[in-house]
């Protein structure tokens, strides 16, 4: 398991159809060491804060494995490392295998899996076409984001290792079910809801789908 690329963007402008928007998914591979912070690695920003950034959403992870499946999805499409939007190309971790919770060592820095990532239009705007954020869903090939519990520094060719793991928190795969295909699956609630490291707002939006008790006569 190692990091393959490290990918960083400033907010530019970017035009797709009639819409201008403001965005930092234009991610560029860099060389060398980086000082990975608390909010961002360092040479990296988020555009939009409501939505990107913040301690949950520091570091976004996405494996190089997934790069042929889109080449072959996307016939034509130029795919450089960090392509969709991701701070870490990553080889040797996948969504199946990555509990939230769980803590990885890379470089000198200690990151904890969060949360999926779930795309928004910029993505479109990235790739120039409307279906991708449909294709991305579907695919279950989502990326990982990471907080970061112990600042460091970080380069490629830096070899991920596991801290600890969180086996009966929810998997990052799991998630996506949830999200996009099995959504009022009772097990897989309970057990995001149940999963400590989870952020507030994916509980409370899972609580949401539990239903309500029926009250008798």
């Amino acid at each position: 398991m190692k990091l393959i690329s490290i990918n960083v963007a400033l907010p530019r402008l970017a035009t797709y159809r009639t819409q201008t928007v403001k965005t930092g998914i234009f991610k560029q591979s860099v060389a060398g060491s980086v000082e990975l912070r608390t909010l961002n690695l360092d040479g990296d920003r988020q555009a939009d804060l409501a939505v990107h950034g913040g301690p949950f959403k520091a570091v976004y992870g996405y494996p190089s494995e997934h790069y042929p499946f889109w080449a072959q999805e996307l016939p034509g499409t130029q795919m450089p490392w960090g392509m969709f939007g991701e701070n870490f190309t990553t080889q040797g971790l996948f969504e199946t295998d990555l509990h939230i919770g769980d803590r990885l060592q890379v470089g000198s820095a200690v990151i904890v899996v969060r949360q999926p990532r779930i795309p928004c239009f910029k993505l479109a705007v990235k790739f120039k076409r409307d279906d991708i954020l449909a294709r991305f869903l579907r695919s279950g090939r989502s990326g990982f984001y990471f907080s970061v519990e112990k600042e460091g520094s970080v380069q490629a060719e830096d070899e991920f290792r596991f801290l600890s793991h969180e086996p009966d928190a929810i998997s990052i795969a799991e998630m996506n079910r949830l999200f996009s295909a099995d959504l009022y699956n009772r097990e897989l609630i309970d057990k995001a809801v149940a999963s400590s490291a989870l952020p507030e707002d994916w509980k409370d939006y899972f609580r949401k789908r539990i239903p309500s008790p029926v009250v008798g006569d």
